[in-house]
């Protein structure tokens, strides 16, 4: 499976020179990994990916600053399973760690590295699964274990992980640690891990101090591989919407409607759930993602989206870190964020990996001089534009069209016959409002 952030790009083998030896062999890879990612579609390593692999199969700290949907997964896992090779797991105690912020960005990196495990052991400790489960998978013994710090940290409470084996470390998506207030959980993890060990750090932004004190506490001498400026959502077409607050929610509908993956953000969970509610009203495929719903159900919910089986998805910023869905063609701030940083987490769900994408912000008259100060403060280049339900300018930027409409009301239920002479003479009688069709039972003289 592609990198869950980015995928490289794809390039057919008998394109290639049969002399020159594969992009991602150059890099110092296995064979066999190279073999792997050809099996997967995958020859061209991105920029984060050419910059990075050599220096962790080196065995050098490494601080990476490239934002989602840059590659990165692959760019620090592919080289922590080739150092993990060779060696025979052991039981409580993996030798690699790579820690997430969220269950559902853990638990997609382990799908995209399990392609290339080549016989080494996954595993993930993760909230919102059985904890006893998780511990017996470690004393069956794990050679890479993704955890977020949470359970990782109940479980080396409990007994059930060891840190003192650990190679390699991996902190990814270390600012949206900070932002969950993960980084004291990840500082206890990271002092029961050896001294020496090699430690990666993969961030969109540096601009926490708190991950600074990180980077100086954990990493020595660190080799800096940046693919790209601070991170601004200036990859996609970004327009903002002015609309009436009675012509908002048939915006919406309208926008949800069109074809492609369309993702909404909202702030709250019961706003994702009122407006799914709405949505799905008026005939509109669509469900809902936040973090009151159950693991399974979000995974479900994610997957049905990946798929395309439904193209709508309303969410909450739970969302916009870590989770990658392809071809998300529109996003749509239906309520805008308060903070930059989630404007430019949010807009980087579309137009990624060189794709084109747009972003639309949904502003009410009340929302227009908040709303132009978050995008100024993020660094975003916006075109705005007056629409209602049914302009041609909102069908144009968005796809906008009717939605299908409320599901038709189901056909009343045809009316019971009566019993034939037969069926009453047998005892029976017809139903009525009280129950099904059941023997008449007959008095005791």
């Amino acid at each position: 499976m592609p990198d869950p952030v980015s995928a490289p790009q794809r390039q057919s083998p008998e394109s290639r020179s049969s002399t020159a030896p594969p992009p991602f062999a150059r890099l110092g890879l296995p064979v066999l990994t190279v073999q792997a990612l050809r099996r997967e579609g995958l020859t061209d390593p991105l920029p984060i990916q050419e910059v990075a692999v050599p220096d962790v199969l080196a065995g050098r700290d490494v601080l990476g600053r490239a934002p989602t949907g840059s590659g990165k997964t692959l760019a620090f896992g592919l080289p922590m399973l080739a150092r993990l090779a060779g060696r025979p797991a052991i039981p409580r105690a993996p030798r690699g760690l790579i820690l997430a912020p969220t269950r559902e960005l853990a638990l997609q990196i382990e799908r995209a590295l399990e392609p290339f495990a080549l016989g080494l052991r996954l595993g993930t400790a993760v909230g919102g699964m059985p904890t006893r489960r998780q511990a017996d998978t470690l004393q069956r013994g794990v050679d890479l274990l993704i955890a977020t710090p949470g359970r990782l940290t109940d479980l080396v409470e409990q007994g059930a992980a060891v840190l003192d084996a650990v190679q390699v470390t991996a902190v990814d998506e270390a600012d949206h640690m900070a932002d969950f207030g993960f980084l004291p959980q990840i500082r206890r993890l990271l002092d029961a891990t050896p001294a020496d060990g090699q430690r990666l750090l993969f961030s969109a932004t540096l601009d926490d101090e708190s991950v600074r004190d990180l980077v100086r506490r954990y990493l020595r001498n660190p080799v800096t591989h940046s693919v790209a400026p601070e991170p601004t959502a200036a990859v996609a077409v970004h327009h903002l919407l002015y609309v009436e607050t009675a012509d908002k929610p048939d915006v919406l509908a309208r926008i949800a409607a069109r074809e492609g993956r369309t993702l909404l953000f909202v702030r709250t969970q019961y706003g994702a759930e009122k407006l799914t509610r709405r949505l799905r009203d008026q005939g509109v495929a669509v469900a809902a993602l936040h973090g009151g719903k159950a693991q399974n159900r979000r995974l479900r919910t994610l997957a049905q989206f990946a798929d395309g089986a439904v193209p709508a998805l309303v969410a909450t910023d739970i969302a916009a870190r870590g989770i990658h869905v392809d071809a998300v063609s529109l996003v749509v701030h239906a309520d805008p964020p308060t903070d930059p940083k989630d404007y430019v987490h949010r807009a980087g769900r579309t137009a990624r990996g060189g794709a084109t994408g747009t972003v639309v912000t949904v502003v009410t008259p009340d929302q227009r001089a908040e709303v132009a100060a978050l995008t100024e403060a993020a660094g975003v280049e916006v075109v705005t534009h007056t629409v209602g339900p049914q302009d041609s300018e909102l069908r144009q930027l968005t796809g906008a069209r009717s939605p299908a409409g409320p599901p038709p009301a189901p056909a009343p239920a045809a009316p019971d016959r009566a019993p034939s002479r037969r069926g009453a003479a047998r005892g029976y009688r017809a139903a009525d409002a009280s129950g099904p069709r059941r023997p008449h039972r007959r008095r005791k003289k």
